[in-house]
């Protein structure tokens, strides 16, 4: 007599090793990658101030526009509009942000002015 052997059930594949796989990946890639590279910007506290010298100098930052003095201007002239204004590279630029600023309308200024040379800057706050 012929003897038929019963057949194999096929084993499905164990996907556990796949899992620890994936999560060893992940946790690879969460520690290799580098979250919020944020750009700083060094800034002073100055707490009294010195004798402010020469003619108005406030840049007044708003949401849509830089005013200089209350004159309308685009950024890129702000630098050279300010120089007109100023005796030496080290008077104080007065900047105040209007309502409704963000700090990153603020802090694109302020690259602008240092990276033109001009780096003494005071920061006004609380002021209508």
């Amino acid at each position: 007599m012929l003897a038929l052997v019963a057949p194999r059930r096929r084993r499905r594949p164990s996907l556990t090793p796949m899992i620890d796989v994936v999560f060893l990946l992940l946790v690879f890639f969460m520690l290799a990658a580098r979250f919020g590279l944020t750009e700083s910007v060094p800034l002073s506290l100055a707490t009294g101030g010195g004798p402010y010298s020469g003619p108005p100098r406030m840049v007044t930052v708003a949401p849509g526009a830089l005013t200089l003095n209350g004159r309308p201007l685009d950024a890129a002239d702000l630098p050279g509009a300010l120089s007109e204004l100023m005796q030496s590279p080290t008077d104080t630029i007065l900047l105040r942000p209007a309502n409704g600023t963000d700090v990153q309308r603020l802090l694109d200024v302020i690259t602008l002015l240092r990276d033109a040379g001009l780096g003494n800057l005071a920061i006004l706050e609380g002021v209508p």
